[in-house]
């Protein structure tokens, strides 16, 4: 069952859905919560990405290959990160946010700013229940312009699903969790399954 706006302010107040700093009221919609974007950015870096990445090396291998194509997390400051058409970077929102073993969330990106090409989230928009840290939003400016990010910008709002009973092993609890109560814009922690 999807929350409307009534559910979700319950939810916040009985702390099933928690979200930091608290959202003003205007900030919670029909169906969900607006989301800002925080000041940390992750790029890459455009000489190194003639490379290839194989997926099915290992997790080590991986690692090493995605610390060596982007940047440490960057804070741009006042001039905002530009990114250019075709351009891909990773962002994340200023709000963390942690829900109960039955809540799902589902962050969408912003209508107005998809119309000029910017997809806020590539395909990872299911936040689990049981999560508990910042969104990292994946950047990619599908538009003929080059579009400035700016921190404190509205970016893309969340809603809920209640599910009709808690998770067995919500994302808190798993032991292979891989972005457990993260904070900034954390690159892939992709591993090789085999």
């Amino acid at each position: 069952m999807r929350l409307n706006d009534k559910e979700i302010k319950e939810c916040l107040h009985s702390g099933k859905i928690v979200i930091t700093p608290v959202p003003a009221e205007d900030k919670i919609s029909g169906i969900s919560v607006d989301l800002t974007l925080g000041g940390q950015f992750r790029v890459f870096k455009t000489h190194k990405l003639r490379q290839a990445l194989d997926l099915g090396s290992s997790k080590e291998h991986i690692a090493s290959m995605i610390e060596e194509i982007t940047t440490s997390p960057i804070v741009p400051g006042n001039e905002g990160l530009s990114l250019p058409p075709g351009g891909f970077a990773l962002g994340v929102t200023y709000e963390r946010v942690k829900l109960a073993a039955d809540i799902v969330g589902w962050l969408d990106g912003r209508s107005s700013l998809a119309r000029l090409g910017l997809m806020v989230h590539a395909t990872a928009h299911r936040i689990d229940p049981g999560w508990d840290g910042n969104i990292v939003l994946e950047f990619c400016n599908a538009g003929p312009l080059t579009l400035i990010l700016r921190e404190g910008m509205s970016i893309g709002a969340l809603n809920f699903e209640l599910l009709s009973s808690p998770c067995e092993r919500p994302y808190n609890l798993r032991d292979n969790a891989k972005y457990k109560d993260q904070y900034g814009a954390v690159a892939s922690r992709i591993s090789a399954d085999k």
